[in-house]
């Protein structure tokens, strides 16, 4: 299966366990694998015939700006279910990350899951 990369997105968004990472909010970054067969598009050169990269976006930035939720598991998982609703997409892979609000020396967490239809 071939794979539609979209790396390195990075939204504002207000989730968190702790109320002050909800009220402050925080960057997002993420980073998708959608897998796809690329070989009709590959052909023809016309978006038609793939998943328009920004309709991807559009979705990735609508969770992380959207709801809060509590757990980077579950913005994976709210992130992963909607790539999935893209017609053409059986599977994706999404990682999500945040800088958690520890002190130290500690550039992120994160969290990757993988879905299918």
């Amino acid at each position: 299966m071939d794979r539609l990369l979209l790396e390195g997105m990075t939204f504002f968004g207000h989730h968190g366990l702790y109320p002050v990472e909800r009220e402050l909010g925080t960057h997002f970054t993420v980073d998708a694998e959608l897998e796809l067969d690329l070989s009709v598009p590959g052909s023809s050169d016309r978006v038609e015939d793939t998943v328009d990269y920004r309709d991807a976006y559009r979705l990735v930035r609508e969770v992380i700006e959207g709801e809060a939720c509590h757990l980077v598991e579950a913005i994976a998982e709210r992130v992963a279910g909607r790539l999935l609703t893209l017609e053409r997409v059986h599977r994706v892979r999404v990682v999500v990350r945040k800088r958690p609000p520890l002190r130290g020396d500690f550039r992120s967490i994160g969290v990757e899951v993988s879905r299918s239809r």
